[in-house]
């Protein structure tokens, strides 16, 4: 009886969390395998860069906005207002999805995205702040070094 009682609560805690931290290499593995190397013409150091500084590579990484009243979601931290729909607050929704499924270690919904935010930007990876700030024109082999891709 007492073991009947207790699946059900495990059960709960094994599906709770469905994000993760990814490492360098594990991360820059996935995304070469989703196209993100050479993408609109970044090469995968790039990526790898800007999620470091954006999440620490957490996919449940978020970040509440106060200048605007906007959240930063995942992985690359793309946010509510322009690209994802989050609760009753104003979105252009220009990926099209909830940005709740930016936050899971499933990486093709974040790098689909992450993807129509450089196409549909002005200014592509520099749509980013952290890739401005700490990868756009700086030697970033560091990124993907010894990770065999």
């Amino acid at each position: 009886m007492k073991v009947l009682l207790l699946l059900p609560i495990l059960a709960c805690v094994l599906t709770v969390g469905q994000g993760m931290i990814y490492g360098r290499c594990q991360l820059a593995r996935a995304l070469k395998q989703l196209g993100m190397d050479g993408y609109d013409g970044y090469s995968l150091a790039n990526w790898v860069c800007t999620a470091y500084h954006e999440s620490s590579y957490n996919t449940e990484a978020t970040h509440y906005n106060t200048y605007d009243g906007s959240t930063d979601f995942g992985i690359f931290q793309i946010n509510s207002r322009y690209w994802c729909k989050y609760g009753n607050q104003p979105s252009s929704d220009g990926c099209g999805i909830q940005c709740s499924e930016l936050l899971t270690n499933d990486l093709a919904t974040s790098v689909a995205c992450a993807k129509i935010v450089v196409k549909e930007s002005w200014n592509g990876l520099g749509a980013w702040v952290a890739w401005r700030a700490y990868c756009e024109g700086r030697d970033l082999s560091q990124y993907v070094e010894g990770c065999g891709v």
